[in-house]
Formats: C-alpha cells, structure tokens, sequence
C-alpha cells in the first residue's frame, strides 16, 4: 500500500481536515494506495499557490524552461519500475502498458522541452502608416489538467508539460482511481527542480469531485482548463467551464472505427486489429471500437484476428509478463457482459472469449454485428469487440460514420490513394491508414470532433490552446488623426 501526498507551493501536504480515501486492487480488493481527500480549500489553496508562481515561471526564459522540461523527463525514466508497479496495483495494467505510458510521457516532456523556443507570433501588415502590427502569444495563466486513470502517466503529464512549456504554472487534480501513479509524476516534477508553485498536485475522494473541481474551475486564477475522461462527464466539465468563460480543451470518449477494405493485406489489417482492440484491454480513448470489414475478405480477416485475439496471455500482471491484464472494475464487467448477452441474443456469433466472471477478461470478438445491438453504438471500454460485415467502400464510410463519436479510426487498403479518400470521409479527428487506431506521438495535433470534444493537445497546434494571442502594436511614425 502506498501512501500519497498532495503539492501545494512546493508542499507536500495532507487534507487541511485529515480525511483520507483508499484505492483498492480490481482483482483481491486489497488496499493500493491512501491518498489525501481534498476540501474546497485544499483546492483553492492549491490554485493560489500556482498563482503566486505565475510572474516567476512566466518570466523565466525558455532555455532555462526547456532545460528544467528535461530533467524531469529523465527523472520521470528513472521511476519506470516504480510506475508498473503502481499501475498493476491501482488499475490492474500489465508491465507492456505501464512501459509504454512511461515511455511516451517522458517523450511529451521531452517534446514540450523543444516547443519552448517555438513559441512564437507573427507581423500583421497594417493599413496605418508607421505601425508595426504584432500577433504575439504570451502565457495565459494557471492551468488546471484534470487526468484519467486509463493511460495515467501518458494523460497526466499531456496535462501539464505543454502548459508548462507555455509558461503557465498548473495544478493537476489526480484521478481517484491511481492516486499513487499521478503521484509518481509529482515527484518527477519536483525532482527536477522546477520552483516552487510551479506544478501543484489535488486528489480528492470520489464523493468530492465536483465540489473540488468547480471551486478549481471558478477561481479567477484559472485561465485554462484541460480535461481527459468520458463524454459525460466532459460535458459537465464544458458547462461549468461555460458559466465561468473559462476556455477549456475536452478529450472524451470513442467509438474509433478500423475499416479493412477488399483489397487490404489481411494479415496487416489483422495484426493492427488485435494491437487496437486489446492494448489495455480496450481501455483507451483511441481503442478499436468497431472493426468494419468488407464481406469479400470477412472470412479469411475474421479467422485470422480470431487466431491473434486467442493468443492474447491473460493473468494478474503482478506476477508476471502478461498482454491482458486486469480492467479496472466489476463494472467494465457486467457492462461488458450485457453487450455479450444483447449481441448473442440479436443474432451476433461468439469468435473467441465470452463472458467474464471476474475482472480478468479475455479477449472477445463478436461477428455479425449490427445496428440493432448495443455493442455497434456503445463504447464497450473493455475487451469485447464487434466486427460489422459491409459490401463497398461507401457502405464502410457509413458504418465507420454512424455513431456520435469522431476520436480516432483506421483504413487498410494496400491503394494508399483509395485509402487517403476514405481517410478524408471518415468523421474523426484523427485517422491512420494502414495503422492502428492506438497511436500517439506528443508533436501531433491530438484531439476529437463531435461526441468526442474538441482543442487539440501536442505541437504547435496546443501552444495555441494553452496561450493567450495579443494584437500589440508600435507606432514608429507620425500618426494622422481625423480631428
């Protein structure tokens, strides 16, 4: 069991009131981690502390920025181990998932490092004589990054090293499902010797969120907020940032679909399948939701990814190498098996799997889906998959389209152009052709559409979310006046 402290102005500190709440393991219910459960004003206090931090770290130059980003990368590397230990603990992740978290955070600091330097404006020719026009993008102040749990350290620190970058002081409330993962990246963070307000932690009970957040949200100090996490809550998230003015960045849920046209290299398609679908046992934003095959090839392609799925090692990542671990609750379960149920009842066929009893869950594929079943709507967030059968390009585009959602999607066509047309007709803010659905690299611009939020994080294009554009000008002349 671990036993977790909040940062408040460089801090590390309990809840003003004592009060603690626990994370249990999915699998034997044993206690992972204590964490302090914040007050309100834990939460302002974390805030003002940002504040305070705002004219030190906003001012400093972003060499010295860039070289602080770096060290807490490589301090963020040092703590590999500590951090799959934490993540099998708190959400039942296997030792390939925290890696790869591991892996790609530290090459978001790494990234965010670089864009220091990149922050840059533009000149604006001016209709007046003299004038020096000025588009110049400046820090915007605290930013809250409110983090989920299911790629912990990946969207923990997505929430903060680009706003950081920026030159924006943050606080980062930690998910109450891995307290003692996000703070891990804390210590990381202070490691490297970043001053002191400059990065502030919050974990809060479960009972506690809203009250936390929206004193968060509503502090005058808060300039930006960025939230990774469901539709629904990422609605409450933008109706309260509403009420407030505050700009806000939403990654919320998915439904990504992975199109296998006729004329697709199978075995490709189906390896990329397997790695979209099952990679944390189908807990990721990103994960291959709805695998849309056209009916020529449907055989062949579902037998193959039958084969990979029931290869898939499936065990208590604590002791051992496995590539399914444990999902997150008893609720991905039962949620899991009513979609199995409704499927099978509706006509679906069972591929490989079946329902689970406990939260060790095989992989599950489901043939013969269609829109009468509540597994082609509904993100399943686990590892049960529905494979829909199509003829034609058009009809995949549509089936790829029928759904609220637009995060990310795939296309296998071995005619990269036929392919790069379905691209451009999928409804999704990100799209791989010949790749998987899973994919991240911290320079790319990093978001939904519809159902699935919107801002972007990554690259060039989140410096714009995370920093104010000023129009500044310079009068270098003689001006004329009308009277």
């Amino acid at each position: 069991m671990q036993t977790v402290s909040m940062l408040i102005e460089g801090e590390a500190v309990q809840a003003r009131n004592g009060a603690t709440f626990e994370r249990r393991n999915p699998l034997d219910g044993t206690v992972a981690s204590r964490a302090p459960a914040a007050t309100v004003e834990d939460a302002v206090a974390a805030v003002d502390a940002a504040a305070a931090a705002f004219p030190v770290w906003s001012a400093m130059g972003p060499s010295e920025r860039r070289a602080l980003l770096t060290k807490a990368a490589h301090a963020l590397e040092a703590k590999a181990e500590a951090f799959a230990a934490a993540m099998a603990a708190e959400t039942g992740a296997s030792g390939i998932w925290a890696g790869f978290n591991v892996h790609l955070a530290a090459a978001g600091l790494i990234e965010a490092a670089a864009l220091t330097t990149q922050i840059g404006g533009e000149l604006i020719p001016s209709d007046v004589p003299g004038s020096l026009a000025m588009g110049v993008r400046q820090p915007a102040g605290v930013v809250l990054g409110l983090a989920p749990w299911n790629a912990p350290v990946i969207l923990a620190v997505r929430a903060i090293a680009l706003p950081l970058a920026c030159g924006n002081p943050v606080v980062l409330k930690g998910s109450e499902i891995c307290p003692a993962t996000h703070g891990l990246i804390i210590a990381a963070m202070q490691e490297a010797g970043l001053p002191r307000g400059t990065v502030n932690f919050v974990t809060n009970a479960p009972a506690d969120a809203a009250r936390v957040v929206e004193a968060m949200i509503a502090h005058p100090k808060v300039r930006r907020v960025n939230f990774t996490g469901s539709t629904r809550v990422g609605r409450i998230i933008a109706e309260t940032c509403a009420r407030h003015l505050k700009p806000s960045v939403l990654e919320l849920g998915g439904k990504a679909p992975l199109v296998v046209l006729d004329d697709a290299d199978i075995e490709a398609a189906a390896h990329a399948a397997t790695f979209g679908a099952f990679v944390n046992s189908g807990q990721i934003c990103m994960s291959t939701e709805r695998i849309i095959v056209d009916e020529s090839i449907a055989d062949a392609f579902v037998a193959r990814l039958g084969e990979r799925a029931r290869a898939l090692p499936l065990g208590d990542p604590r002791k051992g190498p496995v590539v399914l671990g444990s999902v997150v609750d008893m609720s991905t379960v039962e949620r899991c098996n009513a979609l199995i149920d409704d499927a099978l009842a509706k006509g679906a066929t069972l591929v490989c799997g079946g329902k689970a009893e406990s939260t060790l869950m095989a992989a599950t594929l489901l043939d013969h889906v269609t829109p009468e079943m509540r597994i082609y709507h509904d993100e399943s967030f686990g590892p049960v998959k529905g494979i829909v059968r199509v003829r034609g390009e058009d009809a995949a585009i549509a089936c790829a389209n029928d759904n609220p959602y637009g995060l990310s999607s795939a296309v296998f066509s071995r005619d990269t152009a036929r392919a790069w047309g379905v691209a451009q007709r999928i409804e999704s803010g990100i799209c791989h052709i010949n790749g998987p659905t899973v994919h991240d690299e911290a320079q790319m611009p990093f978001g939904g559409v519809k159902d699935s939020g919107f801002g972007r994080f990554g690259g060039k294009a989140g410096i714009a979310e995370f920093t104010e554009l000023r129009w500044i000008t310079m009068q270098t002349a003689p001006r004329h006046y009308p009277f």
